[in-house]
């Protein structure tokens, strides 16, 4: 039986993402049933001279650049993708770090005083705004995207109804929440590649098979944490079938 993967990430990266995991494992079959629409909304404030923009992911960058032609305004940004989007869109990256926390580390330890706007979704998995100002720096917040949840598809169900494994990645806290409210406890062998420890950590007690967690928040390190836990899931088809 071949190698079964379920992409649940918004559209257009699921069918992005699903094109390299068909290429990384010829044969594999990979189901693409997304549990969040991105849609673009939302306002944003006068800009302050000297406003240093705060991105969280590339959908907060693409939100901002809908409402704004502003790109002089330097931005810190969570993720080497969010990063690469933000210096694509023209923005000048000062600071990037791997999540919330190690942003506002970084912030605190390079001096980086604001004021700050986050551009950020309806739906967050950190208060950056709050955290920046119990520590005395000048920051506000803008929505400029909304995750709005989508049912898994009858595809994805039934492939969660087999017997065979399922590989899931996850890549965001609210992927994970959203995916275990409406899957609960797949009857399938479930194998979870979650790209952080915070999505690791929103993951029920008893529900997977395995977790794994990537070393670090990015695409390569997730490759990694995918070859690995194929080869659980091989091990343990393979011990089904012996029976």
């Amino acid at each position: 039986m071949p190698l079964r993967l379920l992409i649940t990430r918004p559209e257009p990266a699921a069918t992005r993402f699903a094109r390299e995991l068909r290429a990384e494992f010829p044969g594999a079959e990979v189901l693409v049933s997304p549990l969040m629409h991105i849609t673009y909304d939302g306002t944003l404030p006068t800009l302050a001279p000297g406003e240093v923009l705060i991105f969280t992911s590339r959908h907060g960058v693409e939100g901002f650049c809908r409402l704004s032609p502003r790109r002089d305004l330097p931005a810190c940004v969570v993720g080497e993708a969010t990063a690469e989007e933000a210096r694509q869109r023209g923005f000048s990256v000062i600071a990037v770090a791997e999540d919330a926390e190690a942003l506002l580390d970084l912030l605190a330890d390079e001096g980086v005083a604001g004021p700050f706007l986050h551009a950020r979704g309806a739906h967050v998995a950190a208060d950056i705004v709050g955290a920046l100002r119990e520590a005395g720096r000048a920051a506000r917040e803008a929505v400029v995207y909304d995750q709005q949840a989508l049912p898994l598809s009858d595809a994805a169900r039934t492939m969660l109804e087999g017997d065979a494994p399922v590989i899931l990645p996850l890549m965001s806290p609210r992927s994970a929440v959203l995916f275990f409210d409406v899957a609960g406890t797949p009857r399938a062998p479930l194998f979870v590649a979650a790209i952080s420890r915070n999505v690791a950590a929103r993951i029920p007690d008893g529900v997977a098979h395995r977790v794994a967690v990537a070393r670090t928040p990015d695409a390569r390190a997730l490759g990694i944490v995918l070859n690995d836990l194929a080869k659980h899931a091989k091990r343990v088809e393979s011990h089904k079938g012996a029976q």
